[in-house]
């Protein structure tokens, strides 16, 4: 599984790479990066490949929110059935079960903040064992998955030696 871990990994850095340039990268064949990629497809461990684009640079008006749910975990399905209740909305990006004072982390996006008010208060709100809602409106992102999203950003966390 270490070669699947680090194959995961160069995806996840880049998803454009070739099976050529992972097999010299990890010292396997193309064939076993091509059949390590194709079972880690198939048990569901690699879901998706994706992009990370700006929208704001690429000229798309887009609205993010992050909206937490305080539920009331229904009997023998917990947060589950509403969990996945919430899931089937097509505005819905990503639902998170989370510790602390709310239950759920909901990231929401539209085109507008009407929109996302709208479908908060008609939509996600009436659902049977939601209790209350907040929302949380992403107004400027400067790092999403490890990327800043201005240029000419560095990590500038300060090295620390013992």
């Amino acid at each position: 599984m270490d070669k699947a871990i680090e194959i995961l990994d160069l995806l996840c850095e880049n998803s454009r790479l070739t099976e050529k340039q992972m097999a010299a990268i990890t010292g396997l064949s193309e064939e076993e990066v091509k059949n390590t990629i194709k079972s880690l497809e198939d048990k569901k461990v690699l879901l998706k490949y994706t992009a990370l684009v700006d929208w704001e640079k690429a000229g798309r008006e887009v609205v993010t929110a992050l909206i937490d749910v305080k539920v009331a975990p229904q009997q023998g399905l917990g947060f589950n059935a509403i969990a996945e209740r919430i899931c089937q909305f097509e505005e819905v990006k990503s639902v998170s079960l989370i510790s602390g004072t709310y239950d759920l982390s909901v990231e929401v996006e539209g085109k507008t903040m009407k929109e996302i008010a709208l479908f908060v208060a008609e939509r996600l709100a009436p659902i049977d064992g939601v209790l209350s809602t907040t929302t949380h409106f992403i107004l400027k992102r400067y790092k999403k998955d490890g990327v800043f999203y201005e240029e000419g950003q560095d990590d500038k966390r300060l090295v620390i030696t013992p």
